[in-house]
């Protein structure tokens, strides 16, 4: 068995793409989650490279470096805590414990990591995506800001509203009328 850590794989298109491609390569495989991909046997290099090309195609990447695995891994941890799809514990604890706890590494050394390997801290990049996820449920018009604030925990309505005008220059009511022109995919943030 061999696991492939695949970066900018993040929703569930991105994993219903991949398995075609392994399909269309003849790879078996027994697993495909964000960001990783489970298969049956290890890969010549030969199939890893073609496998390689064809995710380039989607803008997906394989990751090779032990670093690079451990970001893309932050990465995703992150993403779910932001879009509040944690629950348990995991949902009560602060960033720092959840990423530190989930790595078993510790924060300041995954943070300065992160850092000098995305150019942002991991508190912008749970900002952007926060603020993604308040975008998306905007568009959507099913809840009220007060409702997203509640959702995404946010301490207040203030607070959401201050954090989305520093981030994208737009009160969330503006951001409303102007609609999904505005969102950017997961992948971009």
């Amino acid at each position: 068995m061999q696991i492939l850590f695949v970066k900018n794989m993040v929703c569930g298109r991105c994993i219903l793409a991949v398995e075609h491609i392994l399909i269309s390569l003849g790879i078996p495989h027994h697993d495909i989650r964000i960001g990783e991909i489970h298969l049956c046997n290890s890969l010549d290099e030969e199939t890893k490279q073609s496998l390689g090309t064809e995710l380039e195609t989607i803008g997906l990447e394989i990751i090779d470096t032990r670093l690079n695995q451990l970001i893309e891994k932050a990465k995703q941890l992150i993403i779910g805590k932001a879009r509040n799809e944690v629950t348990g514990r995991d949902r009560d604890s602060t960033l720092s414990k959840y990423l530190s706890q989930k790595l078993a590494i510790e924060y300041t050394y995954l943070s300065s990591l992160f850092s000098s390997v995305e150019g942002r801290t991991i508190e912008n990049y749970f900002i952007e995506q926060r603020i993604e996820k308040v975008k998306e449920m905007l568009v959507y018009d099913q809840l009220s800001l007060s409702e997203i604030a509640f959702l995404l925990d946010y301490s207040s309505v203030a607070h959401l509203s201050s954090q989305f005008k520093k981030t994208t220059g737009l009160t969330p009511s503006h951001f409303k009328k102007i609609g999904d022109a505005r969102m950017k995919a997961l992948d971009l943030v």
